[in-house]
């Protein structure tokens, strides 16, 4: 169905306040891409390189520098800190709540930036990286978390997306701000970009004052009181309105029926039906990485410049625009062809795209024009694919493919996975791309290893991927207890409430699958049906 800010006709109460909601708290992707982006400008500003120079001299242009292994350690760091970050956001989102966690992830980022703005030497720069890190990876893993909780179902995907979207335009506005204080010939010139991150992290912050907590969240704590206020917030329907009332009475029979089966350790993460679906979200944002586009949005810049493109800075500022402009059409596909078929339509055309890439920069020289635009122009087509799919849509399904009593243990993992995948990158590259004493000088050849990945990447989402498009967060449950294959998932229709289940399975439910209790709910239904109808004709 296409794209609209409309709800489904019948639908009660009010649309645009949980996407107001979800918009809003997508903005923390802005940190997570402007902390990401700003640091491939800056190391490549003059002034910070003499600055912070070790008295390495770099053997390419006479001048003051810093080595392959102190550039490697610099943006690396920040991905270590995401990496542990991304782990703790699950006892932080479950201790604090969704929301004021945020907010305390918040202000372990602007003590990394802190540290980075007041900073005149390397030791110090990388403990601020580190730190912002920490919190970026928190915000990364507590953001779709949040959205997936508040946002209806129908456009549950076009929000959760808007994080990629928020991520992008942080990216962009990094080589904005980046390039333009790039020739400045005193600290400002990357202090400026730094110290804008403080305004980021403000609005955040100030934005979660008033937002409310999840309604999952308060029913995961034993508060439907509270449950009921935040979802009649985010509807904005009575908190007696019989709509919200069954939305709430079905949210909170799922949770009972998850606890049934017993309490969720990290440990039960990795076993049965909860283990594949880790599994799944580890392997889709680990392979989101390796499809290489950090490559260009980390060391972007030095590759172009060593690729023999004089005009770099703009040549990766046109290259973050191209990743905005094509994530809108991502936000309108993810619901109208649905996760299989996007994810699917993406890995095809990056793995085409980067092969051509590889193949343009190995057989031209680094003085051929025609090379070199036709090199920027496929980058380019590759971006697109990217941020179309894997971009927005990594984060749309492991948002919405875990249970309420796992979602914050196994979002932290899966998110964790990003991470650890992304430092391994920003850790090789420089060894793996430039020329030197004991690095691989591979420069455009790379994107033969990236292009692998994404050919890896269709069978990964044809076998693996469950098309999760309209349903709620409890049918997803219902269909990975009924649907053996992920390629079966397309056809599946959700037969299950949550409230009959939980009726006739009180007490039964370790002994009993899922299919068993609604087979028991159905029967015991048809009987109250049929003994009601006797009664009424028989009297």
């Amino acid at each position: 169905m296409p794209l609209t800010l409309r709800p489904p006709p019948g639908t009660p109460g009010k649309a645009w306040p949980a996407i107001a909601v979800g918009l809003f708290v997508a903005f923390g992707g802005i940190l997570y891409g402007y902390d990401t982006g700003t640091i491939g400008g800056i190391l490549a500003m003059r002034f910070w390189l003499d600055q912070f120079s070790t008295g390495y001299i770099d053997p390419t242009t006479g001048l003051k520098g810093i080595t392959a292994s102190q550039s490697s350690e610099i943006v690396s760091l920040l991905s270590a800190g995401t990496f542990f970050g991304a782990l703790t956001a699950a006892p932080t989102a479950d201790f604090f709540g969704r929301r004021v966690g945020l907010m305390v992830s918040t202000l372990v980022f602007t003590v990394g930036v802190i540290l980075q703005t007041i900073a005149t030497e390397i030791p110090l720069f990388i403990a601020g990286r580190f730190f912002a890190g920490y919190g970026v990876g928190m915000i990364s893993a507590q953001i779709p978390l949040y959205q997936s909780e508040t946002a209806p179902k129908w456009i549950r995907g076009t929000i959760v997306g808007c994080y990629q979207l928020a991520i992008t335009i942080g990216l962009l506005l990094a080589s904005i701000v980046d390039h333009s204080t790039k020739d400045r010939a005193d600290t400002g010139s990357y202090r400026i970009p730094i110290a804008i991150q403080f305004a980021w992290a403000i609005i955040l912050f100030g934005g979660m004052l008033i937002l409310p907590d999840t309604p999952r969240m308060w029913i995961k704590r034993g508060n439907p009181e509270k449950a009921a206020k935040s979802l009649s917030r985010l509807r904005r329907l009575d908190v007696d309105h019989p709509a919200l009332v069954e939305e709430l009475a079905e949210i909170t029979a799922n949770h009972e029926y998850e606890l049934s089966l017993g309490k969720a350790t990290y440990l039960d993460c990795f076993k049965g039906s909860l283990g594949k679906r880790l599994a799944t979200g580890c392997l889709l944002q680990a392979l989101q990485q390796l499809t290489g586009v950090n490559f260009i949005f980390y060391y972007g810049t030095s590759f172009f410049t060593n690729s023999g493109i004089s005009n770099s800075f703009i040549v990766s500022m046109i290259t973050s625009a191209v990743n905005v402009g094509s994530t809108f059409p991502g936000l309108y596909l993810v619901e109208a062809w649905g996760r299989r078929p996007l994810l699917l339509f993406g890995a095809a055309g990056m793995a085409i795209s980067q092969f051509i890439v590889a193949g343009v920069g190995t057989g031209a020289g680094t003085t051929d024009l025609v090379a070199q635009k036709a090199l920027i122009a496929f980058v380019c087509i590759y971006i697109f694919f990217f941020a179309c799919s894997w971009g927005p849509c990594a984060w749309v399904v492991t948002g919405e493919i875990f249970p309420l009593k796992v979602r914050a243990k196994s979002l932290s993992m899966t998110t964790a996975s990003n991470w650890l995948l992304n430092w391994a990158i920003a850790y090789s590259t420089p060894y793996l791309v430039d020329a030197g004493p004991g690095n691989a000088d591979l420069q455009s050849k790379v994107f033969f290893i990236w292009g692998g990945f994404c050919f890896i990447c269709i069978f990964f989402v044809w076998a693996m991927i469950y098309e999760t498009k309209g349903l709620s967060l409890e049918q997803v449950d219902e269909m990975y207890a009924k649907v053996g294959k992920a390629w079966q998932s397309k056809g599946f229709v959700p037969t299950v409430s949550f409230q009959d289940v939980q009726e006739v399975g009180a007490g039964n439910n370790r002994q009993s699958s899922l299919a068993d209790l609604e087979n028991t709910a159905m029967r015991k239904k048809s009987v109250q049906h049929e003994e009601g109808f006797n009664e009424k004709y028989v009297a």
